[in-house]
């Protein structure tokens, strides 16, 4: 059995509502981001909180405990006392010789102070009742320390009255303004002239509650005492583990970030100290060979510069030695004029090729840079047209600008863009297979993008993987009409880089490729969703050229994810490894 009081203490003013939810979800933020970020909380959170838990149920079970046995000994002492009394006081009653009221009274009341007092250590009072039935009593409801005849259960009253024996409840009953706890003994006894009465013996448990309050009150802060040295010993034993931990983890940043030099530091030879030492001889063993490799970056890098000018000398002799024999060709045979055209354009490709090297050189040496304008997209692009135009109407492929009238300005190099498109168109003209090309031109507030659709051999998502690759094409056997270096998607790719755009493509065999550039509206914007769509919109299971939507302007708002629907795309992002995609052209 649990002893307990029962009582009221005032509230105290609750504080307001506004305030007390902001400090509980700052407070909660806390405690969940340190949750997520911090391995030493998590370990001193669970061992606090299981430790808790694991007192909590030990302190239970030692108060229920303690609170039974406690009861339990103080029962049988006030069992014993009160059998003995009532049975004493019951005897005295039925002996008693007394015939008038006043008479009864005295005796009774002489009687019952034999049973006040204190009694098993604690205070005892007595409670006297006639039994509904009697009538002409002497002796009124009487009882002692203030109590009355209400304190009595109902139960416990139904029983003695129709029982004989003593018979004993629990209760609580009022005393100094407070419920305290109690034990109630009765029995039934009779009192001149032959009437019956409800005697009952009433025990004070304050004391016992109080005592059990106590020992309640030491096990708990013993229990808070032994969670602060728990949550410390944890946490010094973490700290231990964890800290190591940290350092490694911070340094690991430092040497992502470049910071080559960076080591952790060794105390000990614990496992700890191992890991150290292993880390950092990982460490070292990076550097060294990331510097080896810088270094023979910056040889090859030099190598190809250092060429490239050398070769521009003698180059420049020999073309213009080739350019005489190529006027002069009308004076030759068949055999030497063909030489000498040939000559001529061998040369002018290799010039071109040195041109490209030079420029790759510049972007492998980080100091190619913009000279960028506010300027509008749509000249340039018919700038690129109008160069193409001679070779496209060769191979029979019609250019086709779709553009808005009021064109699309933003912050950009015409120089760079300029090669970009150019680059674009003259690869769509080279695997258009003669059939029209779409150039289209579209911004919104954030963006201006320019795709150049072709309905050509297409590219397959094995080859389309290096579409931007140096020097590579999807099929080393085809011929190339116009010369090319297989460097120009590269150098393009560097050029949209520099502005922080996207280049992407998009291609399926047999159905033609899409070349997609976006440039943010100003420099150093960070790009979220293209103008333009990259993969065409299906209508139907029409034939590949009739199949794509040219929607142009109305496509403004597409965004990265509406373009997986058609096909894979890759892109060239400021800062990225480099560019990949799933689509199929040469390089």
């Amino acid at each position: 059995m649990t002893l307990s009081t029962s009582g009221e203490t005032p509230a105290a003013p609750a504080a307001p509502r506004w305030s007390v939810a902001a400090h509980a979800g700052r407070w909660w933020s806390r405690l969940t981001t340190s949750w997520r970020r911090s391995l030493q909380f998590r370990a001193v959170a669970a061992t606090v909180a299981l430790s808790a838990l694991a007192l909590a149920g030990t302190g239970a079970f030692l108060s229920n405990q303690i609170a039974a046995g406690l009861f339990e000994e103080r029962f049988r002492q006030m069992q014993g006392e009160s059998v003995r009394g009532l049975n004493e006081v019951k005897s005295n009653f039925e002996s008693a010789a007394t015939t008038d009221r006043s008479s009864t009274v005295a005796f009774v009341n002489d009687t019952l102070k034999l049973v006040q007092g204190d009694g098993a250590s604690v205070q005892r009072d007595f409670v006297l009742t006639p039994l509904p039935s009697s009538e002409n009593i002497y002796v009124t409801n009487t009882a002692s320390g203030g109590l009355t005849t209400g304190v009595i259960p109902a139960e416990l009253a139904a029983t003695v009255r129709d029982n004989p024996g003593v018979y004993w409840q629990s209760l609580e009953f009022p005393r100094d303004n407070a419920d305290v706890p109690g034990l109630a003994f009765g029995t039934k006894v009779s009192l001149p002239p032959g009437r019956e009465y409800a005697l009952y013996l009433v025990y004070d448990l304050s004391s016992v509650q109080e005592t059990l309050d106590f020992i309640n009150r030491v096990m708990g802060i013993g229990g808070m005492l032994l969670l602060i040295v728990t949550g410390g010993i944890a946490w010094y034993t973490t700290r231990l583990v964890v800290r190591p931990v940290s350092h490694a983890a911070l340094v690991s940043e430092k040497l992502a970030d470049g910071e080559l030099q960076e080591r952790m530091e060794v105390r000990g030879e614990d496992e700890v100290a191992r890991l150290g030492t292993s880390f950092n001889r990982m460490a070292a063993s990076l550097q060294d060979q990331i510097t080896q490799l810088a270094t023979l970056s910056q040889m090859q890098q030099r190598f190809v510069s250092d060429v490239s000018h050398e070769l521009r000398t003698p180059l420049t002799t020999v073309r213009m030695a080739a350019e005489v024999l190529h006027d002069a060709r009308g004076d030759f045979d068949p055999v030497n004029r063909r030489s000498a055209e040939l000559l001529y354009t061998q040369v002018e490709r290799f010039q071109n090729l040195l041109n490209d090297l030079l420029e790759i050189s510049r972007f492998d040496a980080g100091v190619a840079a913009l000279d960028a304008d506010t300027l509008d997209v749509v000249p340039i692009v018919r700038r690129v047209v109008d160069s193409a135009e001679l070779h496209a109407d060769h191979v029979g492929s019609p250019l086709r600008i779709h553009a808005p009238e009021g064109g699309c300005v933003a912050e950009l190099d015409p120089r760079r863009i300029e090669r970009v498109v150019r680059n674009l168109v003259m690869n769509a003209v080279e695997h258009g297979e003669g059939n029209p090309i779409d150039i289209t031109v579209a911004g919104d507030d954030h963006a201006v993008a320019v795709t150049v659709r072709d309905h050509g051999i297409g590219m397959s998502p094995l080859d389309a993987a290096r579409v931007f690759d140096r020097f590579w094409r999807a099929d080393p056997a085809r011929a190339r009409t116009t010369g090319g270096s297989g460097l120009g998607l590269s150098i393009a790719t560097e050029d949209t880089r520099l502005h922080g755009g996207w280049l992407q493509a998009w291609g399926e065999p047999g159905e033609g490729a899409c070349f997609r550039l976006t440039l943010p509206r100003r420099l150093g914007d960070p790009l979220g969703a293209s103008p333009l769509p990259l993969a065409p919109e299906r209508r139907g299971a029409a034939a590949p050229t009739d199949a794509w939507a040219l929607d142009g302007l109305a496509a403004a708002g597409h965004t990265a994810e509406n373009e997986e629907a058609g096909g894979s795309a890759g892109h060239a992002d400021p800062g990225g490894p480099g560019p990949r995609t799933t689509g199929g052209h040469d390089a």
